[in-house]
């Protein structure tokens, strides 16, 4: 059976641990992860990349809980992170600097100048400005850093509008076209080493056309650089493979690999892969109790205590989570919204859903949450944000307690 989160006798389950035993110590909302499903998603990419040479960054941003950091750490997984912040939790979780990608379209100085200091591999540039700043921030210092220049290729990734990144339109990387002029003018610029370039379309990829056609155009660049005679020794193409959140089938690694290393085999250069959502997602679930049912009109509210400062991702993107009964009696569906306590019409985590009947106290499971979940919350209506814990072969743990109203009141002066 795979790891994570599976059904028997229908009781939802994480790797053999009681779900309901999870939210009676630890309360509700709860996000709760499974360790055996986060190393197998790695793991899945560290072997499909495993024909060239490769290093697979984790995307912190997906999800930045620093027990998840740590096991990745520990199976030697590199970084890409994209704020001061996230590198502190990456340094902090035992990620080598040398294998960190600092990426990101705002970086301000005292970011550039703490990558710089903690002596990370690559910055990714967003910007001929932005090289200039790092470049500044470098030779201040009397150091050489790596750079690699993301690029846009003006391709659809055919994902949500918000998470697409690698269209004329949004605000990543630069033109492709100007690409190797932008590059030669940064060459002649102190403190920097041009180590590649880098291309991220979008999230949440279904469709592997699109990744494979700004492979060959970035493998096409690459060529033309290495031909002018760039010393570089990487090739960045980012991340983007997405989560099947009705349950389906999802793409795998392997799957991806099997399309892009072709184009890959044979470069003198590091693939550097950049996974968040496809490694984390599957691998938690948001736990929530039953407080209300109410009808209004012939429309059927489940209310739940957990709402958008939980779980954001319905709200902002209308995206689809699963919601189902952790116990499952078997009984009939109706047609309901699950909602939650904020004071927001928008605070919904599924409308007109069809759910099997539930009573006031029953555990609802919102699935394939590990991803975007936790690390989008927030304090809205002054909710504490919830607590965080993992399935580690067996056992179960906190990684992170729920905050108190000292926490949300602390920064205050």
């Amino acid at each position: 059976m795979a790891p994570g989160f599976q059904r028997r006798e229908g009781v939802l389950g994480c790797d053999g641990v009681s779900l309901e035993e999870a939210a009676v110590r630890f309360g509700t909302p709860l996000y709760l992860y499974s360790k055996a499903a986060l190393v197998a998603a790695y793991t899945a990419y560290d072997r499909a990349f495993d024909p060239v040479p490769h290093r697979i960054c984790y995307a912190l941003k997906a999800n930045g809980s620093g027990a998840l950091l740590r096991i990745l750490a520990g199976l030697g997984a590199g970084a890409d992170i994209v704020s001061g912040f996230e590198l502190e939790a990456a340094l902090r979780a035992g990620f080598p600097p040398k294998l960190i990608v600092f990426s990101g379209v705002g970086k301000t100085t005292d970011e550039i100048a703490r990558g710089l200091d903690a002596g990370i591999g690559e910055f990714n540039a967003e910007s001929e400005e932005e090289l200039g700043r790092i470049s500044a921030a470098a030779s201040a210092r009397g150091r050489t850093v790596g750079v690699t220049l993301r690029v846009n290729p003006d391709i659809d990734p055919k994902s949500h509008a918000y998470i697409s990144t690698g269209l004329r339109q949004n605000k990543f990387g630069v033109d492709i076209a100007l690409a190797p002029d932008i590059l030669r003018r940064a060459r002649n610029l102190p403190g920097l080493a041009i180590a590649g370039v880098q291309c991220h379309i979008g999230s949440q990829i279904t469709d592997l056309e699109p990744m494979e056609q700004a492979v060959r155009d970035l493998v096409a660049l690459s060529n033309r650089l290495l031909a002018d005679g760039f010393p570089l020794r990487v090739i960045d193409i980012g991340g983007g493979l997405g989560v099947d959140y009705e349950g389906g089938t999802t793409l795998q690694p392997a799957a991806l690999a099997a399309r892009l290393v072709p184009h890959l085999e044979g470069l003198p250069l590091t693939v550097l892969v950049e996974p968040g959502r496809s490694i984390v997602g599957a691998a938690g679930a948001l736990l929530t109790r039953v407080l209300y049912l109410k009808e209004n009109r012939g429309k059927q509210f489940v209310i739940v205590d957990a709402g958008l400062n939980d779980l954001l991702r319905p709200a902002l993107y209308s995206a689809f989570h699963r919601v189902e009964p952790v116990v499952s009696r078997g009984g009939e569906t109706r047609r309901v919204d699950v909602v939650g306590p904020v004071c927001e019409t928008g605070d919904f985590l599924a409308r007109d859903r069809n759910l099997e009947r539930v009573q006031p106290g029953d555990l609802l499971a919102v699935r394939d949450t590990g991803a975007y979940g936790f690390v989008m919350s927030s304090n809205y209506n002054m909710r504490p944000r919830a607590a965080e814990a993992l399935v580690d072969d067996g056992g179960l743990r906190l990684i992170r307690r729920r905050e108190t109203f000292e926490d949300l009141t602390r920064t205050e002066v």
